[in-house]
C-alpha cells in the first residue's frame, strides 16, 4: 500500500509521472525525460469497459455481431454486464408481481444477451450487475408500470422515482437478486409459487454488483441501500457462497456521505463482506461552451474525479483496507446526453478529446492504487448519451474511443511499474499544461510512457530515449487499431487529443537525439 504522501502527489491536477518541461514557446517542444529508477508502486489497474444492455445487443439486430465482436476484441479483465432500468422489459426478469399463485418470470432476452455477453468475455473475469429491481417491490408515490416493449425507453421507471423502502421490500429484492445469481451460478432456481426454473448455465462471476447507482435510481440513501446491500449479499451468498460483492455503485461519487456511511463496518450486519468498492464517473460540459472550451472542462472535471477518488481511497484505507476499488463507469457525455434527437452533430474530433480524457484518467487511478478503471460504454445513441458510445450507433464502426480503449488495454495493466514524478513538480504553473505523462515499466521489464495531448492544437514531444524504439498513436485519422510504428528519432509529432505510447528500446540507444 503507498503511503498518504505517494496519494496526495498523484490526486494533484495536472502532475505528470515523469519529468515534462517546456523548454520554449510556439513550436518549440515539450521534453520529456524519464528517471525510471523512481518506480513508486506496482499497478493493480485493470483497463475495462461497461456493457450496458440497449436494444442493439439482442439477437437479429443489425449491430449485435459488430458489438460483441468489439467486445471480445478487447480482451478486457472485469467487463461490466449491466442491464438497468431504462428498458424494463429487456433488463428486468419479473416485470409483473406473483398472483393467484403463479409467477411471470421470463428471462429469454435477459438470458440470451448474457450468454453472449459471457460468450465475448471468452472465460475472463467478469462482473454482472443485474441491479434493476421491479418496481412492484417498493411503495412508491406514483403507479409505475413499464412499457412491455423491450424496445422502449422508459426513464421514469425507477429513476427519480422516490421509493420507500420496507422490510418486505428489502425481502423482495434480496430473494429476486438471489434467484438470478442462482439462475446463472447454478443453473436453476425455485420462484416464488415452488416452480423450479432451469438454465443449464455455470457460469464463472468474479463480482456482482449490488444494484446500480442507487443515488439516482430510486433516490435511495445511504442507510436504504447499505440495508438492500446486506440483505442481498446474504440472499445470494446461501446459493453462491464463493462470489464476491461489490457497491456501492453510486452515480454522484462526489457523495462523500455515501462512502462515510457504506464503507463503515458497523453500519453492517456482522459479516457482510464488502470486496470491492465501486463508482462511476460523469464529465459533461456546461451547454453554452464551445467545442474549443470544453476540452479544459473535461480535464479539469477530471482531476476533481482524481482528487475525489483520492479521498475515497483514503476511507477505504480507514474502513475497508483489503477491499479492491473500480472506478466501472467513465464517461464524458455532452449538454442534452438524453435528448432522443442530436440539436447538433458531435464533431469528429470529440471522440478523440473524450479518449484523451480517459487515458488521462487512467494514469492518474493507476497511479492511486485502483484496481479496475472502466470506460463506458459499448453501444449508447441518441436519448441514451450518445456521446458516451465506444462505437457508431448507426454503423458499429468503432471510434476513437474504442481504439484508445484498445490502446490502453494491450500495454497497460496490473504489474506495471508506475514512475513517480519528481518532487519539484508539484510546484505550479505546470511548464508543459497541454502535455501529460506517465512512465510504466511493463511486467516484462519494457519501458513504456503513456502520453496525452490534452489541447485540440498539435504539439511537439521530445522523449529522451525514444529513438529505436516504437510508437503508437491514437489521433483523429486513425481508422482501426493503433500500429507500432519504429521511432526514427526522440521527437514526436501529436495531433490535437491525440493518445499515443512510446515503447523504448531494450538497449537505450546512444547519441543526441535527431
Amino acid at each position: 500500500m503507498k503511503s498518504s504522501t505517494s496519494r496526495h502527489v498523484a490526486g494533484l491536477a495536472g502532475l505528470a509521472a515523469l519529468c515534462a518541461v517546456a523548454v520554449g514557446r510556439g513550436e518549440t517542444p515539450v521534453h520529456v525525460s524519464v528517471d525510471w529508477s523512481n518506480v513508486v508502486a506496482t499497478s493493480r489497474a485493470s483497463v475495462t469497459l461497461e456493457v450496458c444492455l440497449e436494444p442493439p445487443l439482442r439477437r437479429g439486430y443489425p449491430l449485435h455481431d459488430k458489438l460483441f465482436a468489439a467486445l471480445r476484441d478487447v480482451g478486457a479483465n472485469y467487463a461490466h454486464f449491466q442491464p438497468w432500468n431504462v428498458f424494463p422489459a429487456l433488463g428486468i426478469a419479473e416485470l409483473e408481481p406473483p398472483s393467484n399463485g403463479k409467477t411471470h418470470w421470463n428471462l429469454k432476452l435477459l438470458d440470451e444477451a448474457a450468454q453472449d455477453f459471457m460468450t465475448a468475455a471468452a472465460g475472463r473475469p467478469v462482473i454482472f450487475n443485474v441491479g434493476a429491481l421491479p418496481a412492484w417491490m417498493f411503495k412508491t408515490k406514483k403507479p409505475v408500470s413499464g412499457p412491455k416493449d423491450p424496445d422502449a425507453a422508459d426513464w421514469s421507471y425507477a429513476e427519480f422515482n422516490d421509493r420507500t423502502v420496507t422490510d418486505e421490500s428489502v425481502r423482495l429484492a434480496a430473494d429476486y437478486q438471489a434467484r438470478l445469481a442462482s439462475w446463472f451460478i447454478n443453473g436453476e432456481f425455485v420462484d416464488e409459487a415452488g416452480v423450479r426454473h432451469v438454465s443449464g448455465h455455470h457460469y464463472d462471476i468474479a463480482y456482482w454488483e449490488v444494484l446500480n447507482e442507487p443515488d439516482f435510481e430510486g433516490s435511495l440513501g445511504p442507510a436504504d441501500y447499505t440495508k438492500l446491500y446486506d440483505a442481498i449479499v446474504q440472499a445470494i451468498r446461501k446459493v453462491a457462497p464463493k462470489l464476491k460483492f461489490m457497491g456501492p455503485a453510486v452515480g454522484d461519487a462526489t457523495r462523500a456521505d455515501y462512502f462515510t456511511y457504506f464503507l463503515d463496518g458497523h453500519n453492517h450486519a456482522p459479516g457482510i463482506p464488502i470486496d470491492m468498492v465501486s463508482y462511476h464517473l460523469f464529465a459533461i460540459p456546461d451547454p453554452d461552451e464551445p467545442p474549443d472550451v470544453q476540452a479544459n472542462s473535461f480535464f479539469r472535471q477530471a482531476d476533481t474525479f482524481v482528487a475525489i477518488a483520492n479521498y475515497i481511497e483514503s476511507l477505504k484505507g480507514r474502513f475497508q483496507p483489503d477491499a479492491k476499488t473500480d472506478a466501472d463507469n467513465v464517461a464524458t457525455m455532452l449538454p442534452d446526453p438524453l435528448a432522443p434527437t442530436l440539436t447538433r452533430p458531435i464533431p469528429h474530433d470529440y471522440w478523440n478529446l473524450s479518449g484523451a480524457t480517459f487515458a488521462y484518467l487512467y494514469g492518474q487511478l493507476a497511479l492511486l492504487g485502483l484496481d479496475a478503471v472502466g470506460i463506458s460504454e459499448l453501444i449508447d445513441f441518441p436519448g441514451m448519451a450518445a456521446a458516451s458510445t465506444l462505437v457508431d450507433w448507426d454503423t458499429g464502426i468503432p471510434t476513437a474511443r474504442y481504439w484508445v480503449l484498445r490502446l490502453l488495454k494491450d500495454n497497460f495493466g496490473p504489474g506495471d511499474g508506475l514512475i513517480g514524478p519528481p518532487a519539484y513538480t508539484v510546484l505550479y504553473p505546470n511548464p508543459a499544461p497541454n502535455l501529460y505523462s506517465q512512465g510504466f515499466i511493463s511486467a516484462k521489464g519494457l519501458r513504456k510512457i503513456l502520453l496525452v495531448n490534452k489541447r485540440g492544437t498539435s504539439v511537439r514531444v521530445v522523449a529522451d530515449g525514444a529513438r529505436g524504439g516504437t510508437l503508437q498513436v491514437v489521433d483523429q485519422t486513425t481508422v482501426g487499431l493503433a500500429g507500432q510504428r519504429p521511432m526514427a528519432s526522440d521527437s514526436i509529432d501529436l495531433g490535437g487529443y491525440a493518445v499515443a505510447v512510446v515503447t523504448l528500446p531494450e538497449s537505450p540507444q546512444q547519441g543526441p537525439a535527431e
